[in-house]
């Protein structure tokens, strides 16, 4: 068991102080000149179709929840008739 273990603890090492590093190209130059531009683009809509496709999720979710909870609070002001 301790054999076990002492192999485990190896290729734990191994494989995190082995692995190889991926660089990455910096694209933070990049996108901030596509947030500076003034090019009448609301900033929340500056990022493509997934910005806009996000915002419009979440507008929809939103609007929709407000709808739902003041029709739950309309249904539960009234109470119901009871025979």
């Amino acid at each position: 068991m301790l054999r076990n273990l002492l192999a485990l603890r190896q290729i734990g090492q191994r494989t995190i102080s082995t692995a190889s590093r991926r660089h990455f190209k910096n694209k933070v130059p990049e996108k901030q000149k596509l947030f500076q531009e003034d090019d009448e683009i609301p900033l929340y809509l500056k990022g493509g179709v997934a910005d806009a496709l996000l915002y419009r999720a979440t507008m929809i979710l939103t609007v929709g929840g407000t709808a739902y909870a003041i029709y739950e609070l309309a249904v539960a002001s009234f109470p119901k008739k009871q025979e």
